[in-house]
C-alpha cells in the first residue's frame, strides 16, 4: 500500500494506473462500517484508493471538528488489511487553494434533514466530495447509507454534472444493539453508548414520529430530527458526554403496513 499526502504527486501518479478503480472517500477514524465499503471495492475494482482528510467545511460547529477522532495509525493499518492500493491524505492548502471561493451548492433536500440545521453542512461535503473524485477519476465510489442524505445528495450531483463514475450505496453496518457504526460512537462514554443504542430500536418501532420524539426526550437525548419521508425514517439526536455532546444520525426503512 503506497500512501501520497502531495496530491500534485498523486495527480501525476494516477495516470499510470491501468484497470478499474474503485474509491472510498472518508474523513478516518475508520470502522467496520468503513471496512466493508473499502472490502466491496477491493472486490469489485482492480485498484482501490481510499481518501482520509478531515474536511473543515463541512463543520458548522468548530467544537465537533476540534472533538473529531484522530486515528491514522490504525486507519492506515486497517485499509493495508483489507488490501487498499492507495491511500490520498490531503492537506487543506492543496485542497482550497482558492480559500473556499468556489463551492457546490445544492438548493433543496440539502436544506432539510441534517441541513436544516447545519447551514452550509452539505456545501463542504458536495465540494470536498467533487474536487476528491476529480482527484481520484475513480469508476465506482462507495458511500455508506447510514448517511442517506449525503448518498443521494452526492449521487444527485454525480449525474446533474455527468462526472463519470458510479456511485455506490452501500448498507449499513451496525452494532449488535442496532447502532449504526459511526466514528462518533468512539467519543461516547458507557452511559451515554447505553442510551445511544436506543435509537435505531425506537426508528423501527411502529410508534409514530411524534411519539419516537417523545421516548427519545424522556431517555434524556436531544431530539434534531426524527422525520419520515418516502417509507424512510431519519432521525439526528445529540448525546450529553462528560463535558461534550456527540450528534448521531440513522435511518431505516419503513414496511408498507
Amino acid at each position: 500500500m503506497r500512501t501520497f499526502e502531495n496530491m500534485q504527486e498523486w495527480v501525476a501518479f494516477r495516470k499510470t494506473l491501468e484497470g478499474s478503480v474503485g474509491f472510498v472517500p472518508t474523513m478516518g477514524a475508520l470502522h467496520a462500517g468503513h471496512g466493508s465499503l473499502l472490502q466491496r471495492s477491493v472486490e469489485e475494482n482492480d485498484v482501490t484508493v481510499l481518501s482520509i482528510y478531515v474536511n473543515p467545511t463541512q463543520f458548522n460547529d468548530p467544537k465537533d471538528l476540534a472533538n473529531y477522532p484522530d486515528t491514522l495509525d490504525a486507519d492506515l493499518e486497517l485499509a493495508q488489511k483489507i488490501g487498499v492500493d492507495y491511500v490520498i491524505m490531503p492537506g487543506y492548502a492543496e485542497l482550497y487553494a482558492d480559500n473556499y471561493r468556489y463551492q457546490i451548492t445544492e438548493s433543496e433536500f440539502s436544506r432539510e434533514l441534517c441541513g436544516q440545521n447545519r447551514p452550509g453542512h452539505f456545501t463542504g461535503v458536495l465540494t470536498v466530495v467533487m474536487k476528491l473524485l476529480n482527484l481520484v477519476h475513480a469508476n465506482r465510489a462507495y458511500f455508506g447509507k447510514k448517511d442517506y442524505q449525503q448518498f443521494q445528495l452526492v449521487k444527485d450531483m454525480a449525474l446533474t454534472f455527468f462526472l463519470d463514475v458510479e456511485i455506490v450505496g452501500c448498507a449499513t453496518i451496525r452494532e449488535k444493539d442496532g447502532l449504526a457504526m459511526s466514528s462518533r460512537n468512539k467519543l461516547l462514554d458507557a452511559r451515554s453508548r447505553r442510551l445511544a443504542g436506543q435509537l435505531n430500536c425506537l426508528l423501527r418501532s411502529h410508534r409514530s414520529d411524534a411519539e419516537v420524539i417523545e421516548q427519545l426526550q424522556a431517555l434524556g437525548l436531544t431530539v434534531d430530527y426524527v422525520i419520515t419521508r418516502e417509507r424512510r425514517r431519519f432521525a439526528a439526536v445529540v448525546v450529553e458526554c462528560a463535558e461534550k455532546t456527540v450528534r448521531l444520525i440513522d435511518n431505516v426503512g419503513l414496511q408498507k403496513a
